[in-house]
């Protein structure tokens, strides 16, 4: 009787699916083409702002009251260090994946790092193999550089559903849908109606007009306006509720992507959300400031800084981008973040830039001329993104260049002087014979006697047999022709080096 209770209370929530996959694999382009076939164009106009997650709608819907098992939930995040960031601060984010691959470039360093991420996530996942209108295309090669990550497709003999798509021509997109749906119901995701409503947060930013907006998800239960939630960073009272197309609605069931307006502060993407009675309750639950130790950076004297001033769209980047920032190597310059915030950059941010030689930082935000002109007469840097890999790689290239060059010498072989022929000013003609390694024209000399360096030149010439050569090897006698700062003298040992500069590397 208990099971058939609980069975009642039990609806088919839409699967909540995250796509990942390399910056240049066509993630993006696989949502959009989504997001104009299957998103309702009504009075709002389809997706007016940045929500984090929307939901679409397959054709011939079956439905209750709350229930839609014809509707799939896509988190939009900048990427899998977001969903990493999510995933780990315990959050139950997605229950279905989709690995986007390139079907012309195949696997690329971004791809196995999220294989990796949906692995720990222990999601089931599809492979969708993008961009095969291409003439070039080539499923055959990643289906089997897949294997090599122990991916097996189901062509392949394995469990892994692969579907060929091209988000250009929205080929196989449908079949795409249609398995997440399929997935969906063989994996029996529900969600209970009647738990106290509780989910993710998948999005958050300071709006100027509304005041701290956070986008959530729902695992369980039903939230309306006037209900009390907290995380563990904020808490409050719900005064506005929206779908994710910013449409006023009175609830929000499982599986559905809403705007909150109403919290105290903006949550942090990733965090869990759940109902409380009370406001003072849903307060005390939240961890207060001083309890959240802030990240110290010791600085030794002598050791190279890069300053940054972090601006972006909203939270979820700022919290992607410093978790991918922290992980390139630190033991050669240090990176530290002096401001990060959401919003447009602003003559603030170029002020506390100046004087530490800052750089600043903008992910998908607005800098006005007045703004620009202000950065260039006071010498900031003012870089611009809107991809998180490109802003990284940028990040290391800076950072690079604060080291200094690397000189590295290579010592090629030693020759041990036996006559000199003729001398001149600072040059010499020397015969002798190579005892160790090589000589080659144009290579730098040091000059030893008795195992003691008294001076250095380099060979402008190298004769073998009375001929010109490029290089000698050991054994060989030869004929030279020195220049340098001290003079030459039999028995003399002349050790041949190169010293190339290159530049740092982290």
């Amino acid at each position: 009787m208990k099971d058939s209770l609980e069975n009642k209370n039990l609806i088919c929530r839409p699967p909540v699916v995250v796509v990942m996959g390399h910056v240049d694999s066509g993630k993006t382009s696989i949502l959009d083409s989504i997001r104009k076939s299957h998103v309702a164009e009504k009075e709002t106009g389809g997706i007016t702002q940045h929500v984090g997650a929307y939901e679409v709608e397959l054709p011939a819907p079956v439905e209750k009251e709350g229930e839609s098992c014809r509707k799939i939930t896509f988190i939009d995040t900048p990427g899998h260090e977001a969903f990493s960031q999510m995933r780990s601060r315990g959050a139950k984010v997605a229950d279905i994946a989709i690995l986007v691959v390139d079907a012309i470039e195949g696997l690329k360093a971004q791809t196995k790092e999220a294989i990796s991420h949906i692995k720990k996530a222990d999601i089931p996942f599809i492979v969708a193999i993008n961009k095969i209108d291409k003439p070039e295309a080539d499923p055959e090669k990643v289906k089997r550089e897949l294997s090599k990550e122990s991916i097996l497709v189901e062509s392949f003999g394995g469990k892994i559903p692969a579907v060929n798509v091209s988000a250009k021509t929205g080929k196989g997109i449908p079949e795409l849908l249609e398995l997440i749906l399929i997935i969906a119901e063989m994996e029996g995701i529900k969600g209970d109606i009647t738990k106290p409503a509780e989910g993710v947060v998948v999005e958050s930013y300071l709006n100027n007009q509304r005041g701290p907006t956070a986008t959530l998800i729902l695992r369980d239960g039903v939230l309306k306006t006037g209900d009390i939630i907290g995380t563990p960073s904020t808490a409050g009272k719900i005064k506005i509720l929206e779908n994710f197309k910013g449409k006023p609605i009175e609830k929000a069931y499982p599986s559905m992507p809403v705007i909150v307006i109403g919290l105290e502060d903006g949550p942090g993407v990733g965090d869990n959300f759940k109902l409380f009675p009370s406001l003072d309750l849903a307060q005390k639950a939240t961890l207060k400031k001083s309890e959240i130790t802030p990240r110290v950076i010791s600085i030794e004297p002598g050791q190279k800084v890069l300053n940054l001033i972090l601006k972006t769209d909203v939270l979820g980047s700022i919290e992607a981008i410093s978790s991918v920032l922290k992980s390139l190597p630190q033991e050669k310059v240090i990176l530290r973040i002096l401001k990060s915030e959401v919003g447009d950059v602003n003559e603030s941010d170029v002020k506390i830039a100046k004087p530490a030689k800052a750089k600043i930082l903008g992910f998908r935000v607005k800098t006005s001329q007045e703004i620009k002109n202000l950065a260039f007469r006071e010498k900031v840097k003012i870089i611009d993104f809107d991809v998180i890999y490109n802003l990284v790689e940028e990040i290391r290239k800076q950072m690079e260049r604060i080291l200094e060059p690397e000189t590295v010498r290579e010592d090629f072989g030693k020759m041990k002087a036996l006559v000199l022929f003729f001398a001149e000013k600072n040059r010499q003609i020397i015969g002798g014979k190579v005892i160790e390694g090589e000589f080659r024209k144009g290579a730098s000399i040091e000059v030893f006697r008795e195992e003691k360096k008294i001076g250095k030149g380099r060979l402008i010439s190298l004769q073998k047999n009375k001929k010109d050569v490029g290089k000698v090897i050991k054994g060989d006698e030869c004929g030279i022709l020195y220049e340098g700062d001290v003079k030459v003298e039999v028995s003399d040992i002349l050790v041949m080096y190169q010293e190339t500069r290159t530049k740092g590397e982290l």
